[in-house]
């Protein structure tokens, strides 16, 4: 590593956070600093709707260990990680939200925890500090989604969450990973890597909601399972081969209630049978279509994120 090399950089994506931006800064640089001097911060602003860009300008002005990358629009979050770590020149990166629900008293906890081998820890979230909506579906969806790409792992769990250190080779690999459409634990995951943990407290959102909604939250969990798991598709097909035994075994019914009784067959059950069969079929292409739709993202080669403004960065942004 070179001299002037950070130590430790810290990534996060910034999103509606004007009024955070400041404070967030304040305590990463009281945290970090307990470590060392030798750091930086990387914020990237997403394409916010409020004054977010004009808090990241003022701080890399006071701070030259502040850097700043504006999107040209909205991409979205783990896109912002993406562009953080591509431009990270720290030994050791580490990822948090910017809300401070990730507190950075657990920078120095989770740097400690690295250094005893794990090229990843990940922080486990001992009270989720969200609704009982958000709370309930987050369970549901990581048994369904664990379930879907046979994950066992703990990182896998409903209470990891992106706040986290990564060390370079995991970085460098991140880097390499090319699939379009991206989620950063998920990433983790598939990278694989000796992982560790540490417990923290979920504090509450300091400003403003999240701007995870409820339609942002089912795309993002189609995202997820459509990209890591072909498993739906084999489904479709074993349904299928199901409902095909089931007609074969209820025509083979019919044919024999004919020549031994008279016999009249029911136009509701036939009717439900149709609609049945239908909703199988439009549900088996729809899934297809999901699928296919991904392949043709993928292979239109199409950029990340577009940066459009850059500050403090000592290289060319990537």
């Amino acid at each position: 590593m070179e001299k002037n090399t950070p130590l430790i950089s810290i990534v996060s994506p910034v999103y509606g956070a004007e009024k955070i931006v400041d404070l967030l800064v304040e305590r990463i640089i009281k945290e970090v600093s307990k470590i060392t001097e030798n750091f930086e911060i990387i914020l990237v602003e997403d394409g916010s709707p409020d004054n977010s860009w004009e808090a990241i300008e003022r701080n890399c002005t006071k701070e030259k260990r502040v850097k700043g990358i504006k999107f040209s629009r909205n991409f979205g979050q783990h896109y912002a990680i993406t562009a953080g770590l591509e431009n990270a020149d720290g030994q050791w990166v580490i990822v948090m939200d910017c809300d401070l629900q990730d507190d950075p008293i657990y920078i120095s906890q989770l740097f400690a925890k690295a250094k005893q081998g794990y090229d990843i820890v990940y922080t486990v979230k001992e009270k989720r500090k969200h609704s009982l909506f958000k709370n309930i579906t987050a369970y549901w969806f990581n048994l369904f989604f664990n379930w879907l790409v046979d994950n066992k792992s703990r990182s896998s769990s409903k209470d990891i969450g992106s706040f986290s250190i990564i060390s370079r080779k995991v970085v460098d690999a991140f880097k390499d990973y090319k699939d379009y459409r991206r989620h950063y634990l998920m990433a983790l995951r598939w990278l694989g890597f000796e992982s560790g943990y540490i417990n923290v407290e979920h504090k509450e959102r300091h400003e403003g909601k999240s701007s995870y909604n409820f339609k942002k939250l089912v795309n993002h969990a189609i995202d997820g399972i459509t990209s890591q798991s072909d498993k739906l598709l084999r489904i479709t097909i074993v349904l299928g081969f199901i409902l095909s035994a089931i007609s074969i075994l209820a025509g083979i019914y019919i044919v024999i209630r004919s020549f031994i009784a008279s016999f009249q067959s029911g136009w509701a059950s036939l009717a439900v049978l149709v609609l049945f069969t239908s909703g199988l079929v439009i549900t088996s292409i729809g899934i297809s279509a999901i699928y296919i739709g991904k392949i043709f993202e993928q292979t239109k080669q199409r950029p990340l994120f577009i940066v459009d403004k850059a500050l403090n960065m000592t290289d060319d942004i990537n």
